[in-house]
């Protein structure tokens, strides 16, 4: 994608008035898509992804012009935006007592899917000498696949707010379709019981039942609004919670900016038009020890509510770290070498805040908190876009931009560090006092 349109425009096009378009769109639609995808329970959003996604991919084989290319990067935040009804339709469709599975096949398929394109990508144009061109079509190729697949989903019959029914009300629901389908005896004492059943001889023809049922089920927009701010304010009450999301708002926002503008660096410091690249290997080596990285977190035992402040806070230190070599020290292997540490280590961190959070919510609050905190994630995205990459704000080179997004991760360190010292020393005075007291 960077290499096909740098070659086209400038680098200062490319970064400061083409790349800007993603984050501005992201950041509009992630509201309207969250409630939407609820209301219009999850499958429609999905095909809504999957059309944004192709007309993204066929524009960037065909597309020419600065206001096409920008229109690209528009339907590109579309997609990138509906995410969030991926990931939240099968927990609609599925048990409770399956969403840890679900969610693991989930993640799983997501790495899987980037390695192969990643490794595929690398291999066909170092190998094979494909051109981007015919990347770009195996890629249209494979999202129209993908897109005609997901017509075939099941439209799930409930929702997290605007259409929640509980399971057992859904499984009586269940068996009055079937019964009125034939497909159950009419006298089946579970089916007379059920609520809703009616004997076919009382079922009016008009219609008038059905409308009026429609009507008692009638969503009521504000309710909804104001339940959403009340588990808002709840979620957010806890002082543990609200750490773990301010430091995943603040990392995701810096994550962002460095994936999405780091092949234009790598460009910079070697053009590919000079010499062979090896991004889609280095993407793949990254995701796959970031993956590693995910595996083995999850079998470290330590006190995070003591500690967790002071390991952000260090591990933070670690990722500007990364980023300031990648700036400084221009040499390509060196560039790599430092993404790598980069996202294995952001990937690390992530998984833990994630844990954490998801420790302190039930289920059915797991959209909102993380739905909020991308959101804020991309508002700061939106703002350190404006400030230092837009042309109309500072339009900085890509070098500063990144000597920024190191400063920028030290300082979270920072504010990290301070934090979680005062948390310990609370914790001991705590500690302290209660032994006196005993």
């Amino acid at each position: 994608w960077v290499l096909g349109v740098t070659a086209a425009f400038s680098f200062p096009q490319v970064f400061n008035e083409i790349y800007p378009v993603w984050t501005y769109s992201y950041l509009a639609l992630l509201f309207p898509v969250f409630l939407a995808t609820d209301y219009l329970r999850y499958k429609p959003v999905v095909l809504l992804q999957g059309l944004s996604l192709i007309v993204t991919w066929f524009m960037l084989l065909y597309a020419q012009g600065l206001r096409a290319v920008q229109f690209l990067e528009f339907f590109y935040g579309m997609g990138t935006a509906t995410d969030i009804a991926y990931y939240s339709y099968i927990y609609s469709v599925v048990d409770v007592n399956l969403y840890q599975k679900v969610t693991s096949y989930c993640r799983s398929a997501t790495l899987v899917g980037y390695t192969v394109g990643s490794v595929s990508g690398q291999v066909l144009v170092s190998v094979a000498g494909w051109s981007l061109f015919s990347l770009n079509v195996i890629s249209l190729t494979s999202i129209s696949i993908a897109f005609g697949t997901a017509w075939f989903l099941p439209m799930p019959q409930k929702s997290l707010f605007f259409h929640h029914v509980s399971s057992q009300q859904l499984s009586c629901e269940m068996k009055v379709m079937d019964c009125k389908n034939g497909s159950a005896v009419q006298d089946h004492p579970d089916v007379q019981s059920a609520p809703g059943w009616e004997d076919e001889t009382k079922v009016p023809l008009n219609g008038e039942g059905h409308s009026a049922e429609k009507q008692e089920q009638k969503v009521d927009i504000v309710k909804v609004l104001k339940d959403l701010w009340r588990d808002f304010l709840q979620c957010y009450s806890s002082r543990t919670m609200l750490c773990w999301s301010v430091w995943w708002a603040l990392s995701t926002c810096g994550y962002f900016q460095v994936i999405n503008y780091a092949q234009g660096l790598w460009e910079m410091v070697l053009p590919s038009h000079s010499t062979d690249i090896y991004n889609g290997a280095v993407e793949a080596a990254s995701t796959l020890l970031g993956a590693v990285a995910v595996v083995v977190v999850g079998h470290i035992k330590t006190s995070w509510a003591m500690w967790g402040e002071v390991a952000l806070a260090l591990f933070s230190f670690l990722i500007a770290a990364a980023v300031y070599v990648m700036d400084t020290v221009h040499n390509i292997w060196v560039c790599y070498g430092s993404y790598v540490v980069f996202r294995i280590i952001y990937m690390m961190l992530i998984t833990i805040a994630t844990f954490q959070i998801a420790t302190n919510l039930s289920v059915e609050r797991y959209a909102l908190v993380f739905g909020v905190n991308t959101f804020i994630a991309l508002a700061l995205q939106t703002v350190l876009t404006l400030i230092v990459v837009d042309a109309s704000g500072l339009g900085l080179d890509i070098f500063t931009q990144f000597m920024i997004y190191a400063s920028y991760f030290a300082v979270i360190s920072l504010v990290f560090l301070v934090s979680g010292i005062c948390s310990i020393v609370r914790a001991y005075r705590r500690q302290e006092q209660m032994q006196s007291r005993s």
